[in-house]
């Protein structure tokens, strides 16, 4: 759901409608901006059960949640701001973090403070109750205004995976928004743990979904590959070949199936792109690691009705 794009709006009353907009996805805020060019904004929200997720793009501004916009009102929530492009600075309990693209920083609405943005940015902000956390709260009061790295630990799998669910924001089932609501917060669980070395008090069942996403993210790496295989994708996460087919199990599906299926999805989607009109659709079906023509195009008719020809030939490009 779009909530604003100041394009649309005259000049005048871009940053108000902005400040405004603000305010009603996230909590009561101030904002202010700077000398220079027209304001210009874009913010796309969905709600993933009880956790919102935002995309925002805007030129510069501060934004600030001051004393008397949290008596304005406070759902005690967090808010994780993940820096896509751009940089920022987040200010919060006499803690400053300067954040480039692939970083993130954690803050609390029930205290002030301020964020930074002295270009154009883009960033995706999660908000969440602070109880669905399930850590303490006094050690993660630590975290706040520290930049986390999306480069390496837990936080290199939650960084692109909120990248990605930034490009896919839409009113989708609202069963599948829980879902991913759900697996959103075992990574900032995870992730959280980690940072404070708190790892023993996160559940199983987190510590699973967690390591489920991280093995789907390095399979989807390496869909390419022809000889992926089960093995290779258990050796690389140290676990038993008999533990990842079980990780698969609890979420219906078996390895090499999950596998396939992602690799039909890649091949549908660039047999309708129009940049791959000229590339066979054997040479596509190779690109994802099926290298069998006959194999593929059997696949692919039972998948989706119509051989890869038909296919590309009656969908419009782009769909």
């Amino acid at each position: 759901m779009e909530l604003i794009s100041t394009d649309r709006l005259a000049v005048a009353e871009r940053f108000d409608a902005y400040r405004t907009a603000i305010s009603e996805a996230f909590v009561p805020l101030d904002a202010a901006i700077g000398a220079g060019p027209s304001f210009e904004a874009v913010l796309r929200s969905e709600d993933l059960g009880q956790l919102s997720v935002t995309d925002i793009s805007a030129t510069a501004h501060v934004v600030a949640r001051t004393p008397q916009s949290i008596r304005a009102g406070d759902p005690e929530n967090y808010k994780l701001g993940l820096q896509v492009n751009g940089y920022s600075v987040v200010s919060q309990d006499g803690r400053e973090a300067a954040l480039t693209p692939g970083d993130f920083a954690l803050y609390d609405t029930s205290r002030p403070y301020t964020l930074s943005f002295d270009q154009s940015y883009r960033m995706m902000v999660v908000m969440f109750p602070r109880t669905l956390l399930r850590l303490p709260e006094r050690p993660v009061s630590t975290l706040t205004a520290r930049r986390i790295s999306g480069r390496q630990g837990i936080g290199a799998l939650l960084s692109p995976f909120l990248v990605n669910l930034g490009r896919q924001l839409t009113t989708s089932d609202s069963a599948v928004n829980v879902h991913l609501g759900d697996a959103v917060l075992d990574l900032l669980a995870a992730t959280f743990a980690e940072q404070l070395q708190l790892s023993s008090l996160v559940s199983p069942e987190t510590h699973q979904r967690a390591l489920t996403l991280k093995i789907r993210a390095f399979i989807s790496e390496r869909l390419g590959d022809a000889e992926l295989s089960p093995a290779q994708i258990a050796a690389a996460h140290h676990i038993s070949l008999r533990y990842l087919h079980r990780l698969f199990e609890l979420e219906g599906h078996t390895v090499n199936g999950w596998i396939r299926s992602q690799r039909m999805e890649r091949c549908r989607r660039d047999l309708t792109d129009p940049r791959h009109t000229s590339i066979s659709v054997s040479a596509i079906a190779a690109r994802w690691g099926l290298a069998n023509p006959a194999h593929f195009s059997r696949l692919f008719k039972a998948t989706y009705g119509a051989t890869p020809g038909e296919y590309r030939s009656a969908k419009p490009q782009g769909q």
